[in-house]
This record gives C-alpha cells, structure tokens and sequence, in this order.
C-alpha cells in the first residue's frame, strides 16, 4: 500500500525541524512539491535545501506541480477556499496516481504545524474517503508559525488561567472579541488590526519569522500601528509575498 506523510517543517528555520520530522523526512521516496510561482521561489528553495540538509539517502525523487490560485474577484471567501482545494486535490490525484508507487512512500512538506491554517490534511482526508486511491497517511507536527512568533517576541500566548483565539483578519473585523484577552491573527491581508486602534491592545507582529528575512514590531498598537503597515507594505513590494502573524492582547486583561 502506498504511503503518504504530511510533515510539518516549521516556520522557515530548518533548525525548526523536530527529530520526528527528519526521522520521518528520510523514510520518503518521493517529496511532492508544489509550485507557487517566481515571487515563492524561495518556499521551493528551503524545501529543497531542507531535503538536502537532512535526507541521507539519495535515492528520493522530487515532484513538482504548479499549485492553483485562489480566485480573489466578488465570489464569497468559503466558496473561493473549497475551489481552490477541489482544484488542488485534483492535482494531489494526479500525483499519487502517477508519481508513487505501491509500497512506496510520499510526503508533502507542510509550512509550520499542518493542523493550523493549512488543507493539505483535508485533501488528503478527502482523497482517502472517495475510495478511488488506495493509501494510508500519517500527520507529522511542525513548529508553527504562532509558536515561533511567541518565542522571538518572548511572550506567552496566553494570560494565567485564559483562553487565547486563533483566527485570520476577518475574525477581528468586527471588533476584538469579548471575554478574551489574547488573539492571534493569521492570514490577515488588510491590516485589520488598525480598525482596533481605540483599544487598550499590545501588538507582537512578525512576518517572515524565522528566516533570514525576519522582521519584528511590538508595543501599543496605536504607536506602533502605522510602522507596521509601512513595512508590511514595503516588505510585500521587496518579496512578491509576504507570510505575516501577529498576537493582540488587552493591556489590563478583561
């Protein structure tokens, strides 16, 4: 039966990788990769230089694909996410069926920690449940992205005794969420943290984070608000991309 492993591969710092990720890493014989265009050519270069640094058998193959767009026009988000996952399974279909052999094992190298704001564990679920391809598949955990910004800015994600929320840019919108005092943003493309100038929040930002391109802003969010969106946008004309987290907390907690 064919295999196929999800391994989480950290926030961009190949010292992220934990014993279990390289373990697993050298157990592949054939590394699917997926292709986003010149602007991340970079994302495909630490692929492959963690590949390197880190597989000792030579005997593994690379496959690469070029990965869909979401569309961004009027159509609704949620029916914009679930096109664009049909679109990659598809993809992920095509290169199990022709790329892997029986008894043969694959992997897809997840940015940070798979279980967080990625859909390749869904895929694959969703592979596996159509009955089409017969293959087993194993979840390796990742240094995420909130994990290692919560280390760089050497802060806790959370108070004592309170809960901390999760969620993108649209989360925020509409207001910081009550009865909470730690919110971490992802995927957030429209600086929503400035709607919330008029609360009483820290912001801890980073984008990039452990890599060599590494940037971090903190303090007030009315202080520091526009400096952030300054160099956010700045960062995005230099690379073609940006990859941005940042935790919000209530100064004296609810």
């Amino acid at each position: 039966m064919k295999k196929i492993l999800i391994i989480g591969i950290g926030a961009g710092d190949p010292d992220y990788l934990t014993v279990q990720a390289i373990n697993a890493l050298n157990q592949v014989d054939v590394f699917f990769v997926m292709d986003k265009g010149v602007a991340k050519e970079k994302l495909i270069a630490l692929r492959k230089h963690i590949i390197e640094r880190f597989v000792t058998d030579d005997g593994y193959r690379i496959v690469e694909a070029t990965s869909p767009e979401r569309r961004r026009d009027d159509v609704e988000y949620k029916a914009a996410v679930d096109e664009l996952n049909r679109d990659k399974q598809a993809i992920f279909e095509r290169m199990i069926a022709d790329e892997l052999n029986d008894a043969e094992v694959g992997a897809f190298l997840v940015w940070g920690d798979p279980s967080l704001y990625d859909s390749t564990i869904r895929i694959l679920e969703a592979i596996s449940h159509g009955g089409q391809h017969d293959f087993d598949y194993e979840v390796i955990p990742g240094i995420s992205s909130v994990q290692a910004l919560a280390a760089r800015h050497r802060v806790p994600l959370n108070l004592i005794g309170r809960s901390v929320e999760i969620t993108n840019g649209r989360g925020i919108a509409g207001g910081f969420p009550e009865n909470i005092d730690s919110v971490v943003v992802m995927l957030d493309t429209h600086d929503t943290y400035r709607l919330l100038a008029d609360e009483d929040l820290d912001i801890y930002w980073g984008a990039y984070v452990g890599t060599p391109d590494e940037l971090l802003i903190s303090g007030r969010l009315p202080d520091v608000m526009d400096e952030i969106a300054r160099v956010r946008a700045d960062a995005r004309r230099t690379h073609g991309w940006i990859m941005d987290t940042y935790l919000l907390r209530r100064r004296n907690g609810v």
